[in-house]
């Protein structure tokens, strides 16, 4: 069984876009992961401007998690 399910990428130049566009993808995979109450959201900053924004078995539902690459 995968670990993620859903997965939305997300670069950016401008922190208040890299912001409004975080808070969109918490927000989509929030309704999402009320589908199946299963998985939490982990947000990855894999360089600066680069994002991964996903639902993970590995944090508990109702979380969201973030970690810097």
């Amino acid at each position: 069984m995968p670990s993620t399910t859903k997965t939305i990428d997300i670069q950016v130049d401008d922190r208040k876009i890299l912001d409004e566009r975080l808070d969109a993808a918490v927000r989509c995979l929030q309704e999402a992961a009320m589908l199946t109450g299963t998985h939490g959201i982990m947000v990855t900053r894999n360089r600066p401007g680069d994002y991964t924004a996903t639902l993970s078995d590995q944090v508990p539902f109702g979380m969201t998690r973030e970690i810097i690459l």
